[in-house]
């Protein structure tokens, strides 16, 4: 069965739902906090982000999108992290513990974070990130204070759901040597009681080192959101549909993913079937969830996790939103993609849900709806009012009634020059690897025929387009070439290590950006 049979078979009726209102219109810049400038490496939640929403309001934007904010794990890709509801270390800013005595500024500077600021050196960072923040923990144990206990005792509370899980699965995986949960000792790895409980006790410390952590970040992210806030900046997510088999969520969850009820490893990943652009299709590899269990609960871990995602941002958009639909499942152990089978997903079910429990909250959902067409995805954006997203770079390689065409829009959609997954625009439309027809038509569709104003054109299409919300990569604001691309899928190496450098966002770019944000009435009033 294709994907869009089985979306057709899914089509049903459901009981009336009244659509949320589109986003403000508006603009934004798509840049994750990892490619913010900062001496130590990698962009952090300190002053840099603070700096960066002053620029964005100085020039005319409403919103911020960035990358999904979780720890990382091998390959660097946030969309494998090690958990569904922890924040990064990494983003911690050391200026902020200096500032509250928990670290030095001879300590701080003591590590190596890299050479090239244009870049993340991922190894140094790793090597030296935890080291440094151990002595903060242990000034921070010596130091506390009535009020910060119970400040702490608060946040402790507020994230019991997934907190102690986490803190003791990198508590266990620190103990391994860094290995994935699928290979730690049999008590542990199977979460024998008894050996959770002793391990527990031998590693109080450690697991509370990682608690530590997550209360420091969530106590700096907040003041990044509630900066935005005051100057006009909305804030939106990225939420990865699938975790990462190597997660707290799998490991201390199992029963809420197709595993074996044994050795707690999955019977089918997740993925993509082959296509034009890869024969073999996309491996992720990802455990698949067992939506029975899940709705049986009332999708309990999904409220829980769209309710941890509403504190962190004011727009969440659902990355590979498909799946919630129909879902791509083959059996382990495959090399290639090319041998999975479509299944049914949970679709409005789930979102009844999860509308419910941000009832209060202001927080809205995007669907990242790009790939092949399936009615019950269109469905369910109209029964629920879900922006979904229209991408430039695919708009002028088809033919005219291309959806991601700009005369093709309607209002409740976001416009995207590209994606964190595509070329930079000018890697894509001005390296020569276009199709000759494909570059006559962008031309043609904006009445240019000198390329350098190719970049300026397109910019205008998507800010004149009645998408409510046009975002750009940052790469593109400031016309950057492939070198910057933030990701290649199926690639290993160079991803996810961007970083804008200072004083890049020149007068003159936020200046340009205003210019447009006014001329197409985006500007926040």
């Amino acid at each position: 069965m294709t994907a869009a049979d089985l979306g057709k078979e899914c089509l049903t009726e459901s009981p009336a739902v009244s659509p949320a209102e589109p986003l403000d219109r508006g603009a934004g810049i798509l840049m994750p906090v990892s490619s913010l400038p900062s001496p130590y490496g990698i962009g952090t939640m300190g002053q840099a982000a603070l700096d960066f929403i002053d620029r964005l309001s100085a020039a005319g934007q409403r919103y911020w999108q960035v990358l999904p904010l979780g720890p990382t794990g091998y390959g660097d890709s946030p969309y494998q992290a090690f958990s569904a509801f922890a924040g990064n270390p990494y983003f911690i800013d050391p200026d902020l513990l200096v500032r509250d005595g928990l670290l030095t500024e001879e300590e701080i500077r003591s590590f190596d974070w890299g050479e090239d600021p244009s870049k993340i050196d991922y190894g140094k960072i790793y090597g030296g990130r935890f080291e440094l923040f151990r002595k903060a923990y242990a000034r921070w144990t010596a130091l506390r204070t009535a009020e910060n206990a119970a400040e702490y005792e608060r946040f402790l509370k507020a994230q019991e759901f997934w907190l102690d899980d986490y803190a003791l699965y990198m508590a266990c995986k620190k103990e391994s040597g860094g290995l994935p949960w699928t290979e730690w000792e049999d008590g542990l790895r199977l979460r024998d009681p008894e050996a959770l409980d002793r391990f527990r006790a031998e590693h109080e410390s450690e697991t509370g080192y990682w608690k530590f952590l997550q209360f420091i970040f969530c106590g700096q992210w907040k003041n990044v959101r509630t900066y935005a806030g005051s100057r006009g900046i909305r804030l939106i997510g990225d939420m990865p549909l699938y975790v990462a088999l190597d997660s707290a969520d799998c490991w201390s969850r199992s029963r809420y993913f197709q595993t074996d009820r044994q050795t707690r490893l999955p019977r089918e990943v997740a993925g993509v079937p082959p296509d034009a652009f890869s024969e073999d299709g996309q491996l992720w590899g990802n455990p698949l969830y067992d939506w029975d269990e899940m709705e049986r609960d009332g999708f309990r871990w999904w409220k829980e996790r769209i309710r941890a995602n509403a504190e962190l941002y004011d727009a969440v958009r659902i990355d590979h939103f498909i799946g919630t639909v129909q879902y791509y499942a083959i059996p382990a152990g495959g090399t290639t993609a090319k041998n999975g089978t479509y299944r049914k997903g949970p679709g409005a079910a789930l979102f009844k849900a999860l509308l419910k429990e941000l009832e209060g909250t202001g927080t809205k959902i995007i669907a990242e709806d790009l790939g092949v067409y399936v009615p019950e995805v269109e469905a369910l954006l109209r029964q629920f009012g879900f922006p979904g997203m229209k991408v430039l770079e695919f708009a002028f390689g088809g033919d005219r009634k291309n959806p991601h065409l700009p005369m093709n829009y309607t209002e409740n959609c976001i416009c995207y020059g590209g994606t964190h997954d595509n070329e930079t625009m000018a890697g894509y439309f001005l390296s020569g690897q276009r199709p000759w027809w494909e570059m006559q038509y962008l031309k043609d569709y904006l009445g240019v025929t000198d390329e350098n104003r190719l970049m300026d054109m397109l910019f205008r299409a998507g800010y004149g387009s009645v998408a409510s919300v046009v975002i750009f990569q940052m790469q593109d604001v400031l016309g950057l070439d492939n070198r910057a691309r933030m990701n290649t899928p199926g690639t290993f190496g160079d991803n996810w290590c961007w970083r804008m450098l200072p004083g890049a966002f020149t007068d003159e770019r936020v200046g340009y950006l205003a210019g447009l944000a006014d001329i197409y009435g985006r500007k926040p009033q």
